[in-house]
């Protein structure tokens, strides 16, 4: 099942993307639960999809006006391709373990809405991520056992305000979470839509021109490392968020840089998931 959050007609709701049409689910859960986070913690996944089985739609996607899947913080992996090392100036990073970082709900756009370009900087990026959505919470997660506690999967654009990134020397945060920088969307694909997670294709255009490609088979610390690895720090709840790292391509790293200018289009393609797609737009003051 591909589960988006959305308006429809001025409500608030979320359901089943099928194609063109979309099947409400807020309606029918409405009273257990209000919103995808209490879906996915409800475990009423099943149950929705018997609701939904030879069922129609009950609008087209046209009628709806997307919503970010789940409001919530994002915990962010940095440089987690193999490639990645070779395109970051070391600077004394070590990459032994993941690197970690929060970006707020406010960061993010849905899909097809305006990702805004901030006017302290010109330095505006993009970067391509794919995120696991927790399903099944848990702490200190056996690596083994860890793809059982993903739900599913979502496009992400990391947006990144390089200069703020770097006002302080081993603090990116203020350049991750200018206001609508980034967008995450347009649904979450559930964990069985993937044949393999471990072979997953990303890509990144900007104006129909391929940015960046790869395959989570290069991700030097798969899903479960990660998992594992975060859930010794921290609980992991249902409807948890993780973006897992971008590949090599990035803006900032080309030669001469090329940044994100207002009426460009990013897409983010993941194989099994979908396109989430925005425009940039000069954000005004």
């Amino acid at each position: 099942m591909k589960l988006a959050s959305y308006r429809h007609n001025g409500r608030r709701s979320f359901g089943i993307v099928r194609g063109a049409g979309v099947f409400d689910l807020g309606s029918r859960f409405a009273g257990r639960a209000n919103d995808l986070a209490q879906f996915i913690a409800g475990g009423f996944k099943n149950e929705a999809e018997s609701l939904a089985k030879g069922a129609s739609d009950d609008f087209p996607v046209s009628a709806i006006a997307f919503e970010l899947p789940l409001d919530r913080p994002v915990l962010c992996i940095g440089v987690n391709y193999k490639s990645r090392p070779d395109e970051v100036p070391g600077g004394g990073y070590s990459w032994s373990y993941p690197s970690l970082f929060f970006r707020t709900p406010s960061a993010h756009a849905p899909h097809e809405t305006a990702m805004l370009r901030p006017p302290e900087s010109t330095h505006y990026d993009y970067e391509g991520e794919i995120i696991i959505v927790i399903g099944k919470g848990g702490r200190r997660i056996p690596r083994e056992k860890a793809l059982e506690h993903i739900f599913g999967y979502s496009c992400f654009n990391e947006g990144s305000v390089r200069d703020w990134m770097k006002h302080t020397t081993a603090n990116v945060t203020s350049g991750k979470n200018f206001y609508l920088s980034g967008s995450f969307g347009p649904w979450i694909a559930t964990a069985d839509e993937i044949a393999d997670p471990h072979d997953m294709t990303i890509e990144v255009r900007v104006n129909g021109q391929i940015r960046q490609k790869d395959t989570t088979a290069n991700m030097m610390r798969p899903y479960e490392e990660l998992i594992a690895y975060v859930s010794t720090i921290m609980p992991l709840e249902p409807g948890d968020v993780i973006a897992t790292g971008t590949p090599v391509g990035v803006g900032a790293n080309r030669n001469p840089p090329v940044w994100l200018q207002q009426g460009d289009i990013v897409e983010i393609e993941v194989s099994g998931v979908g396109v989430l797609r925005n425009p940039v737009r000069d954000e005004t003051i």
